[in-house]
Protein backbone atom coordinates (compact mmCIF):
# COMPACT_ATOMS: atom_id res chain seq x y z
CA UNK A 1 0.00 0.00 0.00
CA UNK A 2 2.72 2.58 0.79
CA UNK A 3 4.40 1.78 -2.56
CA UNK A 4 1.16 2.42 -4.43
CA UNK A 5 0.74 5.66 -2.48
CA UNK A 6 4.22 6.82 -3.46
CA UNK A 7 3.53 5.99 -7.12
CA UNK A 8 0.31 7.99 -6.96
CA UNK A 9 2.09 10.95 -5.38
CA UNK A 10 4.90 10.86 -7.96
CA UNK A 11 2.40 10.65 -10.79
CA UNK A 12 0.55 13.65 -9.36
CA UNK A 13 3.77 15.64 -9.01
CA UNK A 14 4.77 14.70 -12.58
CA UNK A 15 1.37 15.79 -13.85
CA UNK A 16 1.68 19.13 -12.04
CA UNK A 17 5.22 19.68 -13.39
CA UNK A 18 4.10 18.74 -16.91
CA UNK A 19 1.18 21.16 -16.70
CA UNK A 20 3.54 23.86 -15.43
CA UNK A 21 5.96 23.18 -18.28
CA UNK A 22 3.14 23.45 -20.81
CA UNK A 23 2.03 26.70 -19.20
CA UNK A 24 5.55 28.15 -19.30
CA UNK A 25 5.98 27.02 -22.91
CA UNK A 26 2.65 28.59 -23.83
CA UNK A 27 3.66 31.80 -22.07
CA UNK A 28 6.99 31.83 -23.93
CA UNK A 29 5.28 31.26 -27.28
CA UNK A 30 2.78 33.99 -26.44
CA UNK A 31 5.59 36.39 -25.59
CA UNK A 32 7.19 35.69 -28.96
CA UNK A 33 4.04 35.58 -31.10
CA UNK A 34 2.25 38.57 -29.58
CA UNK A 35 4.93 41.15 -30.48
CA UNK A 36 5.18 39.58 -33.93
CA UNK A 37 1.42 39.98 -34.48
CA UNK A 38 1.59 43.57 -33.24
CA UNK A 39 4.37 44.35 -35.74
CA UNK A 40 2.38 42.73 -38.53
CA UNK A 41 -0.62 44.94 -37.70
CA UNK A 42 1.59 48.04 -37.66
CA UNK A 43 2.96 47.25 -41.13
CA UNK A 44 1.34 49.31 -43.87
CA UNK A 45 0.89 46.20 -46.03
CA UNK A 46 -0.70 44.05 -43.31
CA UNK A 47 -1.75 40.43 -43.79
CA UNK A 48 0.66 38.02 -45.44
CA UNK A 49 2.70 40.84 -46.99
CA UNK A 50 3.08 42.50 -43.59
CA UNK A 51 4.14 39.20 -42.00
CA UNK A 52 6.68 38.72 -44.79
CA UNK A 53 8.12 42.19 -44.20
CA UNK A 54 8.46 41.52 -40.46
CA UNK A 55 10.17 38.18 -41.10
CA UNK A 56 12.62 39.79 -43.55
CA UNK A 57 13.40 42.57 -41.08
CA UNK A 58 13.93 40.15 -38.18
CA UNK A 59 16.17 37.96 -40.29
CA UNK A 60 18.01 41.07 -41.45
CA UNK A 61 18.82 42.00 -37.86
CA UNK A 62 20.48 38.61 -37.44
CA UNK A 63 22.36 39.00 -40.74
CA UNK A 64 23.72 42.36 -39.62
CA UNK A 65 26.22 40.58 -37.35
CA UNK A 66 27.61 38.32 -40.08
CA UNK A 67 27.54 40.55 -43.17
CA UNK A 68 30.95 41.30 -44.68
CA UNK A 69 31.80 44.97 -45.47
CA UNK A 70 32.29 44.50 -49.23
CA UNK A 71 28.79 43.09 -49.69
CA UNK A 72 27.28 45.80 -47.50
CA UNK A 73 28.95 48.69 -49.36
CA UNK A 74 28.09 47.35 -52.80
CA UNK A 75 24.49 46.57 -51.88
CA UNK A 76 24.00 49.92 -50.14
CA UNK A 77 25.16 51.75 -53.28
CA UNK A 78 22.82 49.66 -55.43
CA UNK A 79 19.87 50.33 -53.14
CA UNK A 80 20.59 54.07 -53.14
CA UNK A 81 20.72 54.07 -56.95
CA UNK A 82 17.44 52.13 -56.97
CA UNK A 83 15.81 54.76 -54.73
CA UNK A 84 15.79 52.51 -51.65
CA UNK A 85 12.72 50.45 -52.69
CA UNK A 86 10.52 49.45 -49.76
CA UNK A 87 13.16 51.00 -47.45
CA UNK A 88 15.22 47.82 -47.77
CA UNK A 89 18.70 47.71 -46.25
CA UNK A 90 21.63 45.48 -47.30
CA UNK A 91 20.88 43.00 -44.53
CA UNK A 92 17.27 42.76 -45.75
CA UNK A 93 18.45 41.85 -49.26
CA UNK A 94 20.67 39.17 -47.73
CA UNK A 95 17.62 37.89 -45.84
CA UNK A 96 15.65 37.76 -49.10
CA UNK A 97 18.51 35.79 -50.67
CA UNK A 98 18.43 33.29 -47.80
CA UNK A 99 14.65 32.91 -48.06
CA UNK A 100 14.92 32.58 -51.86
CA UNK A 101 17.58 29.88 -51.52
CA UNK A 102 15.50 27.89 -48.99
CA UNK A 103 12.29 28.20 -51.01
CA UNK A 104 14.12 27.39 -54.25
CA UNK A 105 15.72 24.32 -52.71
CA UNK A 106 12.39 23.08 -51.36
CA UNK A 107 10.61 23.70 -54.66
CA UNK A 108 13.48 22.09 -56.57
CA UNK A 109 13.37 18.94 -54.42
CA UNK A 110 9.61 18.60 -54.92
CA UNK A 111 9.86 19.28 -58.66
CA UNK A 112 12.79 16.92 -59.31
CA UNK A 113 11.13 14.21 -57.29
CA UNK A 114 7.89 14.67 -59.26
CA UNK A 115 9.56 14.46 -62.67
CA UNK A 116 11.98 11.75 -61.51
CA UNK A 117 15.17 13.76 -62.09
CA UNK A 118 18.38 13.70 -60.09
CA UNK A 119 17.77 15.66 -56.88
CA UNK A 120 21.09 17.46 -57.36
CA UNK A 121 19.34 19.60 -59.99
CA UNK A 122 17.36 21.18 -57.17
CA UNK A 123 20.53 23.15 -56.34
CA UNK A 124 20.12 24.97 -59.67
CA UNK A 125 16.64 26.09 -58.63
CA UNK A 126 18.02 27.07 -55.22
CA UNK A 127 20.74 29.19 -56.87
CA UNK A 128 18.08 30.95 -58.95
CA UNK A 129 16.25 31.78 -55.73
CA UNK A 130 19.53 32.94 -54.18
CA UNK A 131 20.39 35.40 -56.97
CA UNK A 132 16.86 36.59 -57.78
CA UNK A 133 16.89 39.42 -55.16
CA UNK A 134 20.11 40.76 -56.71
CA UNK A 135 18.51 40.65 -60.17
CA UNK A 136 15.47 42.47 -58.75
CA UNK A 137 17.64 45.24 -57.26
CA UNK A 138 19.50 45.72 -60.56
CA UNK A 139 16.17 45.84 -62.38
CA UNK A 140 14.96 48.57 -60.00
CA UNK A 141 18.13 50.56 -60.75
CA UNK A 142 17.54 50.23 -64.51
CA UNK A 143 13.90 51.30 -64.21
CA UNK A 144 14.83 54.34 -62.12
CA UNK A 145 17.57 55.35 -64.54
CA UNK A 146 15.10 55.10 -67.43
CA UNK A 147 12.57 57.30 -65.60
CA UNK A 148 15.24 59.91 -64.85
CA UNK A 149 16.51 59.86 -68.45
CA UNK A 150 13.01 60.46 -69.78
CA UNK A 151 12.24 63.25 -67.30
CA UNK A 152 15.59 65.04 -67.59
CA UNK A 153 14.97 67.03 -70.85
CA UNK A 154 11.66 68.49 -69.62
CA UNK A 155 13.02 69.46 -66.21
CA UNK A 156 16.19 70.90 -67.76
CA UNK A 157 14.09 73.03 -70.13
CA UNK A 158 12.07 74.28 -67.19
CA UNK A 159 15.24 75.06 -65.23
CA UNK A 160 16.70 76.91 -68.25
CA UNK A 161 13.57 79.03 -68.72
CA UNK A 162 13.50 79.89 -65.03
CA UNK A 163 17.15 80.99 -65.00
CA UNK A 164 16.77 82.98 -68.22
CA UNK A 165 13.70 84.66 -66.71
CA UNK A 166 15.93 86.14 -64.00
CA UNK A 167 15.71 83.67 -61.11
CA UNK A 168 18.83 82.52 -59.32
CA UNK A 169 19.73 78.82 -59.30
CA UNK A 170 18.05 78.00 -55.97
CA UNK A 171 14.81 79.77 -56.90
CA UNK A 172 14.83 78.16 -60.35
CA UNK A 173 15.38 74.75 -58.78
CA UNK A 174 12.46 75.38 -56.42
CA UNK A 175 10.30 76.23 -59.44
CA UNK A 176 11.31 72.97 -61.14
CA UNK A 177 10.45 70.98 -58.00
CA UNK A 178 7.11 72.76 -57.80
CA UNK A 179 6.10 72.50 -61.46
CA UNK A 180 7.99 69.40 -62.58
CA UNK A 181 6.49 65.99 -63.17
CA UNK A 182 6.42 63.60 -60.23
CA UNK A 183 9.15 60.98 -60.35
CA UNK A 184 12.62 60.05 -59.13
CA UNK A 185 14.30 63.07 -60.78
CA UNK A 186 11.96 65.46 -59.02
CA UNK A 187 12.69 63.69 -55.73
CA UNK A 188 16.44 64.05 -56.28
CA UNK A 189 16.11 67.75 -57.15
CA UNK A 190 13.95 68.28 -54.06
CA UNK A 191 16.67 66.68 -51.96
CA UNK A 192 19.31 68.95 -53.56
CA UNK A 193 17.11 71.98 -52.82
CA UNK A 194 16.70 70.88 -49.21
CA UNK A 195 20.48 70.48 -48.82
CA UNK A 196 21.06 73.95 -50.30
CA UNK A 197 18.64 75.45 -47.80
CA UNK A 198 20.41 73.62 -44.98
CA UNK A 199 23.70 75.35 -45.86
CA UNK A 200 25.50 73.00 -48.23
CA UNK A 201 27.30 74.52 -51.17
CA UNK A 202 25.94 74.05 -54.67
CA UNK A 203 28.89 71.85 -55.61
CA UNK A 204 28.47 69.55 -52.59
CA UNK A 205 24.74 69.12 -53.16
CA UNK A 206 25.12 68.44 -56.87
CA UNK A 207 28.00 65.99 -56.38
CA UNK A 208 25.87 64.18 -53.81
CA UNK A 209 23.16 63.76 -56.46
CA UNK A 210 25.74 62.38 -58.92
CA UNK A 211 26.86 59.81 -56.34
CA UNK A 212 23.28 58.78 -55.53
CA UNK A 213 21.99 58.43 -59.09
CA UNK A 214 25.14 57.40 -61.03
CA UNK A 215 23.62 58.11 -64.45
CA UNK A 216 26.01 59.36 -67.19
CA UNK A 217 23.56 61.84 -68.74
CA UNK A 218 22.78 63.43 -65.38
CA UNK A 219 26.44 63.38 -64.34
CA UNK A 220 27.42 65.22 -67.54
CA UNK A 221 24.78 67.90 -66.93
CA UNK A 222 25.70 68.38 -63.27
CA UNK A 223 29.43 68.47 -64.03
CA UNK A 224 28.81 71.26 -66.54
CA UNK A 225 26.89 73.22 -63.89
CA UNK A 226 29.72 72.81 -61.38
CA UNK A 227 32.33 73.92 -63.93
CA UNK A 228 30.24 76.96 -64.88
CA UNK A 229 29.87 77.87 -61.22
CA UNK A 230 33.64 77.62 -60.67
CA UNK A 231 34.62 79.59 -63.77
CA UNK A 232 31.93 82.25 -63.46
CA UNK A 233 30.31 81.38 -66.79
CA UNK A 234 26.74 82.49 -67.41
CA UNK A 235 24.50 79.77 -66.03
CA UNK A 236 21.75 80.47 -68.57
CA UNK A 237 24.07 79.83 -71.55
CA UNK A 238 25.36 76.58 -70.05
CA UNK A 239 21.83 75.37 -69.35
CA UNK A 240 20.71 76.26 -72.86
CA UNK A 241 23.62 74.31 -74.39
CA UNK A 242 22.95 71.29 -72.15
CA UNK A 243 19.23 71.42 -72.93
CA UNK A 244 19.89 71.46 -76.68
CA UNK A 245 22.37 68.60 -76.36
CA UNK A 246 19.89 66.49 -74.40
CA UNK A 247 17.18 67.02 -77.00
CA UNK A 248 19.58 65.94 -79.75
CA UNK A 249 20.57 62.83 -77.77
CA UNK A 250 16.92 61.99 -77.13
CA UNK A 251 16.17 62.25 -80.87
CA UNK A 252 19.17 60.05 -81.70
CA UNK A 253 18.10 57.50 -79.09
CA UNK A 254 14.58 57.39 -80.59
CA UNK A 255 16.01 56.90 -84.09
CA UNK A 256 18.25 54.11 -82.82
CA UNK A 257 15.31 52.30 -81.23
CA UNK A 258 13.29 52.73 -84.42
CA UNK A 259 16.11 51.22 -86.48
CA UNK A 260 16.41 48.27 -84.08
CA UNK A 261 12.68 47.47 -84.28
CA UNK A 262 12.80 45.50 -87.59
CA UNK A 263 15.66 43.35 -86.31
CA UNK A 264 13.80 42.59 -83.08
CA UNK A 265 10.66 41.71 -85.03
CA UNK A 266 12.51 39.27 -87.28
CA UNK A 267 12.57 36.30 -84.90
CA UNK A 268 8.83 36.45 -83.92
CA UNK A 269 8.03 36.87 -87.61
CA UNK A 270 9.99 33.78 -88.64
CA UNK A 271 9.10 31.63 -85.62
CA UNK A 272 5.41 32.50 -85.20
CA UNK A 273 3.86 34.24 -88.19
CA UNK A 274 5.46 32.52 -91.19
CA UNK A 275 4.62 28.95 -90.04
CA UNK A 276 0.99 29.97 -89.54
CA UNK A 277 0.80 31.57 -92.98
CA UNK A 278 2.34 28.47 -94.59
CA UNK A 279 -0.16 26.23 -92.80
CA UNK A 280 -3.09 28.33 -93.99
CA UNK A 281 -1.82 28.53 -97.59
CA UNK A 282 -0.43 25.05 -98.15
CA UNK A 283 -2.42 23.04 -95.60
CA UNK A 284 -5.47 22.53 -97.85
CA UNK A 285 -3.21 21.67 -100.82
CA UNK A 286 -1.33 19.02 -98.86
CA UNK A 287 -4.61 17.66 -97.44
CA UNK A 288 -6.14 17.41 -100.90
CA UNK A 289 -3.01 15.78 -102.34
CA UNK A 290 -2.82 13.15 -99.57
CA UNK A 291 -6.48 12.27 -99.10
CA UNK A 292 -7.92 13.32 -102.43
CA UNK A 293 -5.78 10.77 -104.32
CA UNK A 294 -6.71 8.02 -101.85
CA UNK A 295 -10.39 8.80 -102.31
CA UNK A 296 -10.00 8.72 -106.09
Amino acid sequence: MPAELWVTVLMGVAAVLFAGALGMAGLGVSNVVSPFLVEVKEESAGGVAGAGSVVVRKLGVINRRFMWPGYEDKMRRSLIKAGEPKTYKPEDIMALQEIGFACGLLFGLVLMNAIDFNLAWSLVVALIGLFYPLIWVNDQVSKRHLQISRALPFNLDLLTLSVEAGLDFTAALAKVVEKGKAGPLREELALVLKQLKMGKTREEALKGMIARVDLPALSQFVTALIQADKMGTSLGKVLRIQSTQLRIERTQRAEKLANEAPVKMLFPLIACIFPTVFMVLFGPIVFAFMYGGAAG
